[in-house]
């Protein structure tokens, strides 16, 4: 992948990371955490794939560009 491929991918991962916390925190502002735990949870998890993909892609784009200087 190039490093613009993953400049993307990162790009679109903080979209849904962002979009993610914006959704847990009206669940939280509403209490529809203890309404609604399951879908809770998986937001949780969404919200944890996320960035853990986009650190991943952080990582291999600068390994990829290689030492500078």
């Amino acid at each position: 992948m190039s490093p613009d491929q993953h400049q993307e991918v990162i790009e679109r991962l903080e979209a849904v990371i962002r979009e993610t916390q914006e959704t847990l925190a009206r669940f939280e502002a509403t209490g529809m955490e203890t309404e609604l735990p399951e879908d809770y949870d998986k937001l949780l998890e969404i919200l944890d794939s996320a960035i853990k993909a986009q650190r991943e892609h952080t990582l291999a784009m600068l390994l990829e560009a290689g030492p500078r200087g």
